[in-house]
């Protein structure tokens, strides 16, 4: 059985006309992991949500721009290139008509702030700005997963040889409650603030950026912050693709 997913897309405007896009890597890491890649155009009829939502076996909320503030009950405070509304609505309609079904969730960057938001999580508008000494998030570099999760037993990470060089700096486990770093590729300027309903931090990064939520009690909502589908042949990359499409499969 080859499981179905959706995949959410941007709109732009190309050669004068709205066009819906989509980085084709994302196909790619759904069909490599076997499963069959949809794109959905952004809709706004709530029957129509209600039948995508049942439509696929699971749903990828894709990458993009920044949401816009008001979202999360938030002023913004510096010049952002915002996400369009229509998305975010459609989005968030979407997410909850999924999750009321309890069908399969992978948010990847701004699909898993759209995750947190829609739980009612707040972001950071900007890590420069927000967060003292941050790492470049526009860049490759390290996370921890957190022990006891899903996100750790799919990767199965073995413990660290040596303590990490940092600790959470907001009253977490130290490095006890953490498994290895992994390398990810990372390109955002926001992340999670605090997490949405149901949701619980499953890695940071070195300046204690949340790089992960998932959602517990739930077969399988999972977002991380990184962009695991541009390194295809990383093991990890392929070991989380794998696991999605495996629990679309067994709804």
């Amino acid at each position: 059985m080859f499981p179905i997913i959706a995949i959410t897309a941007k709109t732009e405007e190309l050669r004068n006309r709205q066009q819906v896009t989509l980085p084709e890597a994302y196909g790619k890491a759904i069909e490599n992991a076997g499963g069959v890649p949809v794109i959905l155009p952004i809709i706004s009829h709530k029957s129509n949500i209600t039948s995508i939502a049942r439509f696929a076996d699971g749903y990828l909320f894709s990458g993009g721009d920044d949401i816009r503030p008001g979202y999360y009950g938030e002023e913004q405070i510096l010049d952002l290139t915002l996400s369009p509304d229509e998305r975010t609505e459609f989005e968030i309609a979407l997410l909850n008509e999924v999750i009321r079904l309890k069908k399969p969730v992978l948010g990847v960057c701004l699909g898993a702030q759209l995750i947190n938001v829609a739980l009612g999580g707040s972001l950071y508008q900007d890590i420069p700005t927000q967060i003292p000494a941050p790492l470049d998030h526009r860049s490759v570099h390290n996370v921890l997963i957190k022990k006891g999760t899903l996100l750790y037993r799919i990767f199965n990470t073995p413990p660290p040889l040596t303590p990490p060089s940092y600790l959470p700096p907001h009253g977490g486990e130290g490095e006890q409650g953490f498994s290895g770093e992994i390398p990810v590729i990372s390109a955002h300027h926001q992340a999670i603030k605090s997490s949405g309903k149901g949701l619980i931090d499953s890695a940071l990064s070195p300046d204690g950026v949340i790089e992960a939520v998932e959602m517990t009690d739930y077969p399988f909502l999972i977002g991380v912050q990184w962009h695991p589908e541009r390194s295809p042949e990383d093991e990890y990359t392929q070991k989380l693709f794998e696991a999605f499409i495996d629990s679309a499969r067994n709804i």
